[in-house]
């Protein structure tokens, strides 16, 4: 096309075109990640568009692995695809039925477990010292209604919570996972 469709103005095209650039390092290596690998534990998550969202910023975030355990839809549903644009083939996952033994498992294994709740012993995400980065590291989201399974909680190594000023008590979980990855990797 070389004219505008409504008015006809002649189009001129500028700047370099957009490139899709894929994840530079391979799943599995942390060579040339800034950080210890982050893992992420999506439990009992109901909607198939908060999960594609979910994943389409995990890659961006360059998260190692993600978990759908429970009744969390895995990318083979077709509707994450909408969200996630193809990410989730970047992005390795796994499903898993049980969070808390997986939780139970990685914690043995060496990774700091955080979770992302309102609860009475969470702290502010934005008061936080930031992560190990020689630690790996497991954040888990839970439920959008019901929040993360109590005993998850309580086999967390560090709890938060995002601060809201307005009347709601929390936020979409894509949009909270957006805010946390990015907060908890600076």
């Amino acid at each position: 096309m070389t004219h505008c469709p409504l008015c006809g103005v002649e189009l001129i095209p500028q700047g370099k075109p957009f490139i899709n650039q894929k994840r530079i390092w391979e799943t599995g290596s942390t060579d040339s990640h800034p950080f210890s690998p982050i893992e992420v534990l999506l439990d009992n998550l109901r909607s198939t568009l908060n999960v594609g969202s979910i994943f389409r910023t995990a890659d961006g975030a360059g998260v190692h692995f993600i978990y759908c355990c429970g009744t969390t839809p895995t990318p083979e549903h077709p509707k994450i695809a909408k969200t996630s644009l193809g990410a989730e083939d970047f992005t390795a996952w796994e499903y898993r039925r049980n969070a808390l033994d997986l939780v139970k498992e990685k914690k043995q294994l060496g990774f700091q477990i955080i979770s992302l709740e309102a609860s009475d012993k969470s702290t502010s995400l934005f008061e936080h010292s930031s992560i190990s980065k020689q630690e790996p590291t497991l954040l888990v989201l839970g439920n959008e209604v019901s929040g993360i399974d109590p005993e998850i909680l309580d086999n967390s190594d560090q709890t938060f919570f995002i601060p809201m000023l307005g009347k709601k008590s929390s936020l979409n979980v894509a949009v909270a996972f957006g805010i946390a990855i990015y907060t908890l990797c600076n």
